[in-house]
């Protein structure tokens, strides 16, 4: 069955990332096609990122990274970022990540929530790192866990009041896709806030891909007359 286009009636969202730069892998994109439509959305970054740059130690590569991100999310629109400072590398699914998430979605109140995939492999069948699958499945079990008042009730002490008004929860980079998202007017917007992460991706040597060629790879969808030129493909579930 073909994937259906993603319903947009919704008007305020929070994305979920372990790293900076993991939201700009695609997801970007769609979030400059959503800010210029007047939705607002925010940040949520697990880690700062800083085990990501082997030649740089992690006490420096944390800001830099950070900076990064704030530079890279402005240029889709997006200004508000909170970075929970958890061990990059060594996050683990459960109680605390979960309690953290929670209480970020209840603090912000988002209709939507978009992260990337929790699954053990992306399109292509490259192997998802064990950050990636972590935030994924904590964000799953989060946006249940906000509206649920008798869940980290220590919440509701510090303000957080429960928050069930999540109403789509979507993963990109899954290999189970079933919305879509014409990103076509939003992809140089998407570019450039991948290549927001200058020190990071010249970290990664010449041999790897510009930030143009890599979303040309992962978004275009010229192949097929029905979607756009480049096209955002998401594993959601209405709430």
């Amino acid at each position: 069955m073909a994937p259906e286009t993603l319903n947009e009636d919704w008007q305020t969202a929070l994305c979920v990332a372990a790293h900076p730069d993991d939201l700009e892998y695609g997801l970007a994109a769609g979030v400059a096609r959503w800010t210029s439509q007047g939705k607002k959305i925010t940040y949520l970054l697990v880690t700062s990122g800083e085990a990501g740059i082997d030649s740089i130690h992690p006490t420096e590569a944390g800001p830099l990274r950070e900076q990064e991100e704030r530079d890279g999310a402005a240029l889709v629109g997006v200004n508000e970022i909170t970075f929970l400072g958890m061990p990059d590398g060594s996050l683990q699914h459960g109680l605390p990540l979960r309690r953290a998430i929670a209480a970020e979605i209840r603090r912000t109140r988002p209709d939507a929530v978009f992260t990337l995939t929790h699954r053990e492999t992306f399109p292509g069948g490259g192997l998802n790192q064990a950050d990636h699958r972590a935030v994924g499945l904590a964000t799953l079990d989060a946006c249940a866990d906000a509206g649920n008042r008798w869940l980290f009730t220590e919440l509701m002490d510090e303000g957080l009041d429960p928050w069930p008004g999540v109403r789509l929860l979507a993963f990109a980079g899954s290999t189970e896709a079933n919305r879509t998202v014409d990103v076509s007017e939003s992809f140089d917007d998407g570019v450039a806030s991948l290549e927001a992460h200058a020190q990071y991706l010249q970290a990664l040597g010449p041999g790897y891909p510009t930030p143009r060629n890599l979303l040309h790879g992962m978004l275009g969808s010229a192949d097929d007359a029905e979607l756009g030129d480049y096209t955002l493909r998401l594993e959601a579930f209405d709430r």
